[in-house]
Formats: C-alpha cells, structure tokens, sequence
C-alpha cells in the first residue's frame, strides 16, 4: 500500500484533534451530538424535513413526458423545475432499460425561494458530515422508473417513474425507500401514495447519531445518519435489538455507493481519477444507462471524502437540461463540473472536454478490467469506443501499484465485493488525509493565542492564508509524513489552491475559527465580575453595555457558537443581574424579570 501503516496516519490525526477540532466536539457526549429539543412540528413538517415532494412522470404520446401527479397536493415547484424533473426522470430512449431502473439526478432550486423550515433544518446540518449537508441551491431527483411490454397502450410500452424529491443527499437510503413504494405504487396507484406521505409525516426528524426507527407501508427501516463527530472511515453499524421484531430492513449506510463497482471499468487509473476529483477538473462519464452514470458520478464525488467537492455535479444529464448550453459551449473552457450523460450526442458535443471517462456494462464487473493505458481524446468518436480514460492529464503523483495489485488478487481470490469496496474506500480516505492534514496543521497555526483574547476588545482577527509560508511548511510537515508515494506533492498543493474544493473548504475551516474565537471571548466575557465593572459606568454606558451583551447573547444562539456548557446560561444570569441594578423605568425598557 502506498502508506505508512494507518497507524501513522491515526496518530498524525489524533495529534490534530485539539488543534483543528474547533467544532463544540469537545462537549459533546460520548454516544454522539448533544440532544435536540424538537419543536412542535406543525402537518407535514416531518414530511418536509425528509423530502420536498414526490413526484409520478409519465410518458404522453403527444405531450412526452409529464408530471402527472405531485404529492403532498400542496407541495409546489415552478414550470422550470417541473421541466428538469420530466426529462430528468426518463431514461434516453438509447439506453434501453427494459423492466425497473433506478438512478438519481441533481437540478438547481429556482432562484428566490426559500424553505419555511430553513432555521429549523439548519440545526441538523450543524451535526451532519460536510459530504451529507443539505445542497442550498440543488434538489436530488431519486428516481425508479419502470418500462414494461403492454399491447393496451398505443406505445406498446408502459413507461412511468416514481420520483422522490429531497434537498438530502442519502442515495443509499431514498433508492432503498423507493424499492418499497414504488412497486406498491405501480400496482395499487394514488392511495398507496397517500399512505406511504402520511407515514413518512410521522417519522422523527433526519437526526445526525440518532437511531432512527422509520415505519413505512408496513415495513420499518432501521439507520443512523453519520455526523461530523464521528471518525472519519468508520461507521458505527447498527445493531439488532431483542425489541426490534418489526425491523424488516438494517441499512448499515445512507449515502455510500459501491466504490470497487463504480471504479471497476478503470480501476487502473483511480488514483488519476481522485486528482481530478480533488483539483475540480471538468470531467464527463459516458455511460450505457442513467443507473451505471449517477453511480459512477456519486463515487467520484465520494472519492475525495472527508474533503467535500465543491462544484457542480449532475449525476444524469441530458440534452433537455436547462444548463445545457451552459455547459457545451465551445467559447469558454469548461467548467469545474461533473457530468453523467448516456446519449451518444454528447460524445460529439462533449469532444473538447479534456477528461472523460467512458464506461462499460458495469453487469460484467467480475472480470478483469483490461484498460491499463489512458487514452487519448481524439480516438474518442462514439459512446461505443471501449471503456477507458481519455485524457492528456499527466498526473502529479507516481501510480501506486500496491492497491492495484491488491484489487487485482481480490478479484482473482473472489474477494467478496463488499470487501473489495472497503479496501478501496480506506485507499481514498487514507490518500485524502495526508494531503489535507498539512494544510490543516497550517490552518490551525493561523488562530491567535487565547491569551490574546480580551473580554473588553473585539476577538483578535485570523492571520491571512499564506500561499509560500504554507509551501515552506511541507519540507518538514509533509504528506511524506504519513505517505509513501512518491511525486510532485508541492505541484499538485499548488494546482489545489486555485481550486473551488480549496476555495470551499478554506471558508468553511476559516467560519468555524472564526465562531471559535467568538465562543472564546463569549466564555471570557462570562468569567468576568461584570457587577464591579459597571460600578464605574455611567448608566448610559451600562444601558449600551446590556444591549451589546443581548446582542452576542442572540447571535450566539442563532450560530450556534461552539461554547463550553452552561456558558450561555452564565451570561443571560450576568444580564438579568445588571439590568436589576438599573432604575426600575429602565429594567421595564431594557427586560422587565419575571415575578419571583
């Protein structure tokens, strides 16, 4: 393997932890997140919190494809939006998926609108992994379409999809959730739809560490949503109960994809791939059906994880798609995005992209890839040329030959493919963190000392991200630390950082200090004897004081600032005390305490 042992790599973390950590990780119980106080949820809430509507798309001899029905009744999308999903949720008439198909596909949100759950939904975001955050400006399309021979229909085909509709990306769970509605609905129509909605409202809100126990059209699911808590390349599996007699269905995961699956037809040239990934390279994957594409997308974007990917990404795109000429043109470069795409047009329409990946019947996956050369992109003419890279990317780093090797033997040996999956999820994980951990260990010597943290000064300012200070640091502090590949790392640190996953990912580290150093003079604040202090104010000083303290004390809750226990508390008590000491017209203006 291309790594000093993952033991290297754990302690190079663990080591970390105090310095980067800078989320209330600290506080937080050892079974997981602190509890959250669920509001009164008013109908449908529940609903909402899991998915934004479902959707029935048939096929009209003379409208083509329409959404026939929405469900709840009440939920609403634009023209635009309904647009995306009708062509979004059909298979190209090449692919020929012929019986049940399933697959998913990402579209951007109209502008303008907003969530009437949005705060309440932003406190489970807090908990939740980068990588599973809910998409601001995208909606999911989880789709299972079916095509089947009907001599009733002018057609000669039944063709109709089932479309479930979620700001959440947990492809594993949604696809699993279909596969127990959908057939019910095919066969029983709108009632079964209205029953599996009214369950779906009674289900507790998505919890990140929670496990959740989901009935749905006599059936229960059993999971747990990972959180940022929880160690990266570990998932806490769900266990049997003696009470759980009703639980049908355990998913050990909510979100990951096959990796060994997806990666199989190029296999050879994975660690390529995850450079690609990693710098926000514009990449295209040519695929023979909308299942084999969104899976394969989802697994590139998988690849890079615990680092989130930041650009675009559409799992299934076709020629309908409203950013199609966005995307095609010829007058600019293309963009930093991912597309899925089946329809051999863009084999011609996509002819000036600099990487694609074109894959095969991913059914055959139990023999050996054969593809060892990347291939060059004019030899590319048709979505029948063989599967393979086509690309002129010259990679930074030396191939490593070790995990081809092991993949290689697993298949020989008949390694099971769940295992092979792990062996190749470790892989990209282990060579995700020894590029990241550098530049996390720089990042963390960016924070001022705590020392320089005065309650009656505004918090100290980050020191700015400094591109050569950072590259000095490698000589010492390295991924040659925890790695042993070879290459050029200081090329490929340099490529990222003009990257949007860097961009992304610095602004989501530089937010989390920012709020610690907030939560740091919050918690100095609170440790002062702010009685003695106001003894040498005038009152309209101690007035301006109290709404200031009110202020932070608001913007606090609202962030949900990473304070020590009881801090909050602490400071609301520092208040009501002050405002006590106030002349009584002024404690009726400022906060009137409750009676004793």
């Amino acid at each position: 393997m291309a790594f000093q042992g993952s033991e290297g790599l754990e302690e190079q973390i663990e080591e970390l932890e105090d310095t980067l950590r800078v989320s209330p990780a600290e506080e937080m119980p050892v079974d997981g997140p602190p509890a959250v106080e669920e509001p009164l949820l008013l109908p449908w809430d529940r609903f909402s919190s899991w998915l934004h509507c479902i959707c029935v798309v048939g096929f009209d001899l003379e409208l083509g494809q329409a959404v026939e029905v929405i469900y709840p009744h009440h939920s609403k999308l634009t023209e635009k939006e309904k647009t995306s999903i009708c062509y979004l949720s059909f298979p190209d008439s090449n692919s020929g998926c012929l019986g049940d198909t399933q697959f998913c596909f990402r579209f951007r949100q109209a502008a303008g609108r907003k969530s009437s759950l949005g705060c309440f939904l932003d406190h489970f975001d807090r908990d939740a992994p980068v990588c599973l955050k809910r998409d601001q400006g995208y909606y999911y399309g989880y789709v299972y379409f079916r095509q089947v021979r009907d001599k009733s229909l002018k057609r000669g085909y039944f063709q109709k999809s089932l479309v479930l509709i979620s700001k959440l990306p947990y492809v594993t769970f949604f696809h699993s959730l279909l596969k127990l509605i959908a057939p019910e609905y095919f066969e029983k129509q709108e009632p079964c739809l209205e029953a599996a909605c009214n369950d779906i409202d009674r289900w507790p809100t998505p919890c990140p560490g929670k496990i959740l126990t989901l009935p749905i059209m006599g059936v229960v699911m059993k999971l747990r949503i990972p959180t940022c808590y929880d160690k990266p390349g570990t998932s806490q599996l769900v266990q049997s109960a003696p009470s759980d007699s009703l639980v049908s269905i355990v998913l050990p995961t909510v979100h990951e994809v096959d990796l060994f699956r997806c990666f199989h037809p190029v296999f050879f040239h994975i660690q390529m791939l995850w450079e690609l990934v990693l710098l926000g390279e514009a990449l295209v994957v040519m695929a023979p059906s909308p299942a084999e594409s969104s899976d394969t997308v989802l697994a590139l974007v998988s690849c890079i994880s615990p680092l989130r990917y930041c650009s675009d990404f559409r799992p299934y795109f076709t020629i309908h798609d409203s950013e199609f000429k966005e995307y095609t043109t010829r007058t600019q470069a293309p963009p930093s995005v991912i597309l899925g795409v089946t329809n051999p047009f863009f084999a011609k329409t996509l002819q000036h992209w600099p990487h694609i990946i074109r894959i095969g019947d991913m059914k055959q996956a139990g023999e050996m890839a054969k593809q060892m050369k990347v291939k060059k992109l004019k030899n590319l003419k048709t979505l029948d040329s063989k599967p393979g890279v086509y690309t002129a990317y010259k990679p930074f780093l030396n191939k490593d030959e070790d995990i081809i090797k092991q993949l290689q033997k697993g298949v020989q040996q008949k390694r099971p493919s769940a295992a092979q999956n792990a062996i190749l999820r470790r892989y990209f994980l282990e060579l995700t963190q020894s590029f990241i951990i550098p530049l996390e260990r720089y990042v963390a010597s960016l924070m001022p000392l705590q020392k320089s943290i005065s309650p009656w000064k505004s918090p100290p300012q980050l020191r700015p991200f400094n591109q050569e200070e950072f590259m000095k640091t490698l000589e010492k502090a390295g991924p040659q630390l925890t790695s042993r590949l070879k290459g050029d790392w200081i090329g490929l640190y340099r490529q990222f950082l003009r990257s949007p996953n860097f961009d992304g990912w610095f602004r989501n580290r530089r937010k989390e200090m920012m709020q610690k150093l907030e939560a740091l003079h919050l918690e100095a604040l609170c440790e002062e004897d702010l009685q003695l202090r106001i003894q040498k104010h005038t009152e309209v000083e101690t007035v301006d004081l109290v709404l200031k303290l009110k202020e932070k004390l608001t913007q606090a809750e609202k962030d949900q600032l990473p304070v020590k226990t009881g801090t909050l508390p602490k400071l609301q008590a520092h208040i009501e005390s002050i405002i006590l000491s106030l002349p009584e017209d002024l404690q009726g203006i400022l906060h009137k305490p409750p009676s004793p």
